[in-house]
């Protein structure tokens, strides 16, 4: 049963978010003079039209709460706490019912992505083995895979950590234990003392899923300090859904935090990363020199456009959690109707059974097929893989077009190579 994820009906919705919108700082009516910040300029941008009464995400980008800070620690910011609750109660959703964490055993914030989320769980990890352990930031390294996602090499250049890179199988993108041990054992022997673990809930090129218990089993083997972090930038609003039994949730003690992006896979405005993490890690990054924001601030990017976060809970509640379930079915159903396709075709791929994405080897397509689908290539210069992503407009009939493409093309001369 969800604790906090109930679906909720259109007027239901504009009641909760209008009426958090009044609870907020009136800009017209009330004497504000110290706030550097206004609705949006009403010369471009008219709120008495019309259809802004019954638009509740419109309405909030106008008003332009700021939802600096992190409202799950308490103190906020007081001129925005009507919209600050609603992402309290996003956070809560995420947290608990996706992630089935135990409730108010979580901090969050809605990032301006999946980058900023992944660098602020590095640096809230940095600063903790500092403070907790007396490490110096050489002691300190960051371990994931080959196929992490590049926000993990801004966080190691930004925060001025070495990072090592585990490869991965070239058919099944896997990670072994054996080349994980190794990994850690090179580091060890370079004076790395503290880990900072990414493991990845569908990475963002081939849609695969590590193997959680591949990295505890070894950190844990050779008696490692570490700390974990999931990266379901792609895969948060999805992996869940698809793997009843994940062992990537709140419930695995191992993991610290998440990163999720709603800007993916829940179909929200660009800018909606979502950070979760457990009580007690973010204080690790309180900026206490931010004196004149009231609660202070424990985030990388400080103000935030709080019709974000109303966004993607207007999104999660519309929807509610069994018609976000039915919704991944129908994903999950036209994705295994593709890759019945190209099996037929003898086409290699490559496909997570948990996901939406599927990758095709690229010696299958040429560059007018490629750029007549829109498909996206794991390196622009020397492509081996294309992808395929699954998502709600992608639809049969528009599937059934690629494979026609393919068949009347490439497919009938790589045939008859592989015929020779």
């Amino acid at each position: 049963m969800d604790t906090y994820w109930k679906k909720k009906s259109q007027e239901e919705i504009k009641s909760i978010v209008f009426k958090a919108l009044e609870s907020n700082v009136n800009y017209d009516t009330q004497n504000i003079l110290g706030v550097p910040a206004s609705h949006l300029d009403d010369k471009v941008f008219n709120q008495d039209a019309s259809f802004v009464k019954d638009a509740p995400f419109i309405s909030s980008l106008i008003q332009n709460p700021n939802h600096i800070g992190c409202h799950t620690l308490g103190k906020s910011e007081s001129f925005f706490q009507g919209t600050q609750n609603i992402e309290k109660d996003l956070i809560k959703i995420c947290a608990v019912d996706i992630l089935k964490g135990e409730p108010d055993e979580q901090d969050g914030y809605v990032a301006s992505g999946g980058t900023e989320a992944n660098i602020q769980a590095i640096w809230i990890y940095r600063n903790y083995f500092i403070n907790k352990h007396s490490a110096k930031r050489e002691d300190i390294c960051i371990i994931c895979s080959e196929d992490s996602h590049y926000s993990v090499d801004k966080a190691a250049n930004l925060l001025v950590l070495d990072i090592y890179k585990i490869p991965v199988e070239n058919d099944t993108r896997e990670i072994k234990e054996e080349k994980i041990r190794e990994v850690i054992l090179k580091a060890k022997k370079q004076n790395k003392k503290y880990f900072i673990v990414i493991c990845n809930m569908m990475t963002t090129m081939f849609g695969s899923v590590d193997n959680i218990e591949a990295y505890t089993n070894q950190f844990t083997d050779l008696s490692c300090e570490f700390k974990l972090h999931v990266d379901g930038a792609y895969g948060g609003f999805y992996y869940p859904f698809t793997n009843e039994n994940s062992q990537l949730t709140f419930k695995n003690q191992n993991i610290s935090s998440f990163t999720l992006d709603a800007h993916k896979m829940a179909q929200a405005p660009y800018g909606t990363g979502i950070f979760l993490i457990r009580k007690g890690y973010i204080q690790n990054v309180n900026t206490q020199q931010a004196s004149y924001v009231e609660g202070e601030d424990f985030t990388l990017i400080g103000s935030r456009s709080g019709a974000n976060a109303i966004a993607v809970w207007m999104i999660l509640v519309k929807n509610g959690p069994f018609g976000w379930q039915e919704k991944m079915f129908i994903l999950q159903k036209r994705t295994e109707w593709m890759c019945k396709q190209l099996s037929q075709l003898d086409i290699e791929y490559y496909r997570h059974q948990m996901s939406n994405i599927i990758t095709i080897r690229s010696k299958y397509l040429n560059k007018e097929i490629t750029s007549k689908f829109g498909l996206v290539p794991d390196n622009h210069s020397a492509p081996q893989w294309f992808k395929i992503v699954i998502m709600d407009h992608v639809t049969i009939e528009k599937l059934i077009l690629l494979i026609d493409e393919i068949k009347n093309t490439v497919h009938n001369k790589v045939q008859n190579v592989d015929n020779r």
